[in-house]
């Protein structure tokens, strides 16, 4: 263990995390791998072992203060292009069969849907434009 040089313990400590990261997908441990890389490049130029620790302490806490927030903050933003049915809401139909509380057919996106009335007491006759408001399954809800 002594021939072997500090700094390819550190390499084999980021590997080591860098595994891990890849099957749970925890960025936290890629955040340490990077720290472990410091400390191996610094080991490789001839610091002694406290700077070494001191460079992945201070590299992995600094990654995981400043990257993991912004991280946190980007992922609990929406998608700025809506997709599938998120969509379709806020789109306008034409009603192809009248559409109650009950039930009836629209033409939405140049498809034809099952569609049922917000409002049950309301009823859209043939011709008639809705707007979309909901998808529950295959089934557009419509005022």
């Amino acid at each position: 263990m002594n021939d072997i040089d500090a700094w390819v313990w550190w390499l084999i400590g980021a590997a080591a995390l860098g595994i891990p990261l890849v099957v749970t997908a925890m960025p936290e441990l890629g955040m340490l791998a990077v720290g472990a890389v410091a400390g191996a490049i610094l080991a490789g130029l001839g610091f002694g072992v406290v700077v070494q620790v001191l460079a992945f302490v201070v590299v992995s806490v600094a990654l995981i203060g400043v990257v993991r927030p912004i991280a946190a903050r980007h992922s609990a933003q929406r998608p700025q292009l809506a997709t599938g049915v998120e969509a379709l809401k806020g789109k306008q139909a034409v009603v192809l069969e009248r559409v109650d509380g009950s039930g009836g057919r629209i033409k939405l996106g140049g498809e034809v849907w099952s569609a049922r009335a917000l409002d049950v007491d309301r009823a859209y006759e043939v011709g008639q434009e809705v707007d979309v408001v909901e998808i529950e399954g295959a089934t557009a809800i419509v005022i």
